[in-house]
């Protein structure tokens, strides 16, 4: 069995530290991978501490992993040895209900499969994720990258890339629309990008004017302070579509008010309070609070596509595996523009 280094969490309080386990051997379609590059999700955080209640330990986490082909199985068709592959938030589903059919395995009736501390389909162990040196995933769940873009800066996309490129696409965010992004995180300045590159006129949402510039910088045609009532009452009922990717918890009713009729207002971020909204914030205008989460694998490989066509990739900082507790911290005073990739040749 391959034997795999790491760091894990083994309970809520102690810092992530060194561990090692085994992985099964890659069967038939299935692909060995030696991990090159794993981003730093703000959902990592959230489960090595169980602030979900559904964590189970030892853990290792990460879910934005890109990483170097060693052996593919004799009915893998995708890759080879050699290739780059990238894995993301799910690592199998039960291929058979109408959304995986679909292509949508992330809304598998039965259950995606998590890239981490989740029960493995396959021999029933926990999965481990890509903090750590490899990898062995179905080639289903396993994704080309294109070759023009930086491997470090291309992690990212598997989480906070097609967390926002997958809403943007599915309300048909393009040119003639006006388009908001709350937050400009992780999430957010991906969201960013993507709307400003699909040829939507795009408003960042901040609470701060520091950041102002750098929204400008990534991609926004206007910048919003969302605490000021004035510039806010002055959008009211313009917007066709606006993506929340703040995880702090917010008022929904000021951007519901700015959305027009039939104006769709989607959460992708996962606060750790339930929102309170007004009916009538609803139903006098048509408007929709919605949700979504990554995407299916076929929109995932289209959305890395689209990346390498367009040079689209997400603003990292590179870090030593041996960060990784100093880069949760610094998460949680937002000290990051806008993702920590680990480089993981820096287990060795």
């Amino acid at each position: 069995m391959p034997q795999s280094k790491g760091f894990a969490a083994t309970d809520p309080k102690t810092p992530l530290a060194p561990y090692s386990f085994s992985r099964r051997e890659p069967g038939p379609t299935e692909l060995a991978i030696d991990i090159l590059f794993c981003g730093v999700c703000h959902s990592d955080l959230h489960m090595a501490r169980n602030e979900w209640g559904q964590s189970i330990y030892p853990m290792v986490p990460g879910h934005e992993i890109v990483g170097r082909v060693t052996a593919a199985g004799k009915e893998v068709k995708k890759f080879k040895a050699g290739d780059i592959a990238a894995v993301g938030v799910i690592v199998d589903s039960c291929r058979h209900c109408a959304p995986c059919d679909r292509g949508e395995e992330h809304y598998c009736l039965e259950g995606a499969t998590l890239t981490y501390a989740a029960k493995d389909r396959v021999d029933g162990s926990i999965t481990m994720g890509g903090y750590s040196s490899n990898h062995v995933v179905d080639e289903r769940f396993a994704h080309t990258v294109p070759a023009n873009l930086d491997l470090a800066a291309v992690a990212p996309l598997l989480c906070a890339g097609i967390t926002t490129y997958s809403p943007l696409r599915h309300w048909n965010v393009g040119p003639g629309k006006k388009v908001g992004i709350v937050g400009l995180g992780g999430l957010g300045h991906m969201g960013l990008k993507f709307a400003h590159s699909f040829g939507a006129q795009t408003i960042q949402f901040t609470t701060s004017l520091k950041k102002k510039d750098d929204a400008i910088k990534l991609g926004a045609d206007e910048v919003i302070v969302s605490t000021d009532e004035a510039q806010m009452k002055k959008h009211a009922g313009t917007f066709d579509f606006i993506l929340d990717t703040a995880s702090a918890p917010h008022a929904l009713e000021p951007y519901l008010s700015l959305l027009k009729q039939d104006g769709t207002l989607a959460l992708v971020g996962l606060p750790d309070q339930p929102p309170s909204v007004s009916v009538f914030s609803l139903i006098t205008k048509r408007a929709s609070i919605a949700g979504s989460m990554i995407g299916g694998m076929p929109e995932t490989q289209e959305m890395l596509d689209y990346c390498g066509k367009n040079n689209i990739t997400a603003d990292v900082e590179v870090i030593p595996i041996q960060q990784i507790n100093e880069a949760f911290e610094r998460m949680l005073k937002q000290d990051v523009k806008y993702r920590f990739v680990i480089e993981m040749s820096t287990l060795k």
